[in-house]
């Protein structure tokens, strides 16, 4: 029997969506592997009772090809533990059962358990294992259960020992069980001790055994089951050896990242938590769809070696330490240059290549760069994140919405589309073994090849020259136009305004993560952004006049708002 009713409290909000025993590993439901393994031992009917989401549960065994009887028990009411398996008593009421929880990953010999159980002949056989944070149990010198409380567990003639969760039960406790309704298990073993029944505790040793039940735990026994496939396939054979987990420095995003390090072999994890939504489309999706297109497509991102996507955990080739913005910041004036043209050229390849076959599907924020996105999360993002939030200025969104209506228009009027990143920065480019690559493609999306190209001019993390920018906006064009019949003075006219938009945006999210996030160091890079926007609103202004939005910004830079805030918020 395997037991997979519980509300799985302990991982909300997550079991809000998916129940406990269909959280994932390594991309399978526990509960398939659970199956898997009790075929393996030779079971030939299993029985499952649920609760929450049932009809979830009772999906995945329907679609299950498995050799065994399959029968799933709705509980209305959760019976617990004793009263579940009362209620299943006539399917076992003539011999043994074996009981799994639903939440536990092992790989514990079931059928030694089992073996050991006919042998001894005992009313209950217990998987029984040392662990600290667990052991509650006494265990005596013959390896028999002698009690299940802490007093008994620390006497001086037993051995506190953990329950693994894994049983095997004769009819005769039954008899121990009330006729109807909740019952606890335990309080059934505690009365046999009572009555002069032995309960056998089968100590298992060496072996892998995890309860998921918690959110951090349930990330480490993903984590566990899919480290060495991710290492087999990056490297053709599993890790030799320990493998040390370091974490590295993250990005604006929560995620978390980390690398892997086994002898010479490194991996790089990156956590985006456990799965929110059950059937959206969220940034981990997007990360691993539009990732293993990209590097299909021959374009210059890490290849991904593994991921589970309800775990949110994924895989990478490991690029290195070296971002670009580190790389410039050390380099001759000459240098950057040569460099700038190297990222240029995988660049284009990354904005062509990469939009054929393009599934607008595996986007989580928007399919296309549209009118809404440049008005809500650029010029709208600015003003309230910004203006607003971070300066206290009190700014009304209608006083500019003409001329960011007007923005918008001439943007997309002029846009040259391909696949877009979004966010093609200095600290988003890597310069590894393999030369050039991107990374936090996730944001990626269908949009002007002028955008991604001003997001990597116009980068406050390196502040280029105007002149270097404006060298290195022909050397695109001219690399653009060997490949595509791109107007000149289109592309020129969309540049131009995606410096504006990616100039909003920049500075809405530097006040975000600062303000907001508590990510100060963002807030460094705000004088040079706020400068770069006012630089670019000039050069906009004789084909597309904005004064009221120019104005502010002259307003804000001739302050000592800015200044003043480098030392602290508000």
């Amino acid at each position: 029997m395997v037991l997979a009713a519980g509300r799985g409290t302990r991982l909300l909000p997550y079991t809000r969506h998916t129940p406990k025993p269909l959280f994932t590993l390594g991309g399978r439901p526990l509960l398939a592997l659970i199956l898997e393994r009790l075929q393996q031992a030779g079971c030939r009917e299993v029985m499952i009772n649920t609760h929450h989401l049932h009809e979830q549960i009772e999906a995945l065994v329907n679609e299950g090809d498995y050799r065994m009887a399959l029968h799933t028990v709705h509980e209305p009411q959760i019976l617990g533990t004793g009263g579940a398996l009362r209620n299943v008593a006539d399917y076992w009421s003539q011999g043994p059962l074996l009981v799994v929880n639903a939440d536990i990953v092992s790989d514990i010999d079931l059928t030694a358990l089992w073996a050991c159980h006919c042998t001894e002949g005992h009313a209950v056989t217990m998987a029984m294992h040392h662990h600290p944070d667990f052991n509650n149990v006494a265990v005596d010198d013959d390896e028999f259960v002698t009690g299940f409380d802490a007093a008994t567990a620390t006497a001086p003639t037993t051995h506190p020992m953990a329950f693994t969760g894994i049983h095997v039960l004769s009819p005769r406790v039954l008899d121990f069980l009330p006729p109807s309704g909740p019952a606890h298990i335990i309080d059934a073993y505690a009365r046999m001790l009572q009555a002069g029944l032995r309960i056998k505790a089968h100590v298992v040793r060496d072996h892998y055994w995890r309860d998921i039940g918690a959110p951090e735990a349930y990330r480490e026994a993903a984590c566990d089951a899919m480290v060495p496939a991710a290492f087999a396939d990056a490297f053709a054979r599993p890790p030799e050896g320990p493998v040390r987990c370091r974490p590295l420095q993250g990005d604006g995003s929560d995620r978390r990242w980390f690398r892997l390090q086994s002898g010479r072999h490194s991996l790089v994890m990156v956590d985006h938590g456990i799965r929110t939504q059950r059937d959206a489309c969220l940034e981990v999706d997007a990360f691993v769809a539009i990732g293993r297109h990209l590097h299909a497509r021959g374009v210059a991102v890490p290849r991904i070696h593994g991921y589970d996507t309800f775990a949110g955990l994924v895989f990478l080739e490991d690029l290195g330490d070296r971002h670009l913005q580190t790389v410039v910041q050390n380099a001759a004036v000459g240098e950057i240059g040569d460099r700038y043209r190297e990222v240029i050229d995988r660049w284009r390849t990354m904005a062509l290549a990469g939009a054929e076959g393009f599934d607008t599907a595996w986007t989580y924020q928007s399919a296309f760069y549209d009118r809404r996105l440049i008005l809500q999360r650029e010029c709208r993002y600015f003003l309230e994140a910004f203006v607003q939030g971070y300066l206290g200025l009190q700014v009304p969104y209608d006083h500019l919405a003409a001329e960011f209506d007007a923005l918008a228009d001439y943007t997309l009027a002029a846009a040259w589309n391909g696949f877009m990143h979004r966010d093609l920065q200095s600290r988003n480019i890597m310069l590894g073994p393999r030369g050039v690559c991107f990374i936090d493609f996730q944001g990626g999306r269908v949009g002007p090849l002028q955008y991604d190209l001003a997001s990597l001019l116009i980068d406050p993390y390196v502040n280029l020259p105007h002149r270097l920018q404006a060298d290195l906006l022909d050397y695109a064009l001219r690399r653009l136009q060997r490949r595509c019949d791109v107007p000149p003075d289109l592309f020129r006219k969309g540049y131009a305004a995606c410096t504006v938009t990616r100039g909003l945006q920049m500075l809405g999210a530097f006040a975000f993560l600062s303000r907001v996030k508590g990510k100060m160091h963002f807030a460094a890079h705000i004088p040079t952004a706020l400068a770069t926007l006012r630089h670019r609103l000039e050069r906009l202004a004789p084909v597309l006049p904005l004064p009221d939005l120019t104005a502010l910004v002259a307003r804000i830079s001739a302050s000592q708002r800015i200044t003043n805030k480098q030392g602290g918020l508000p």
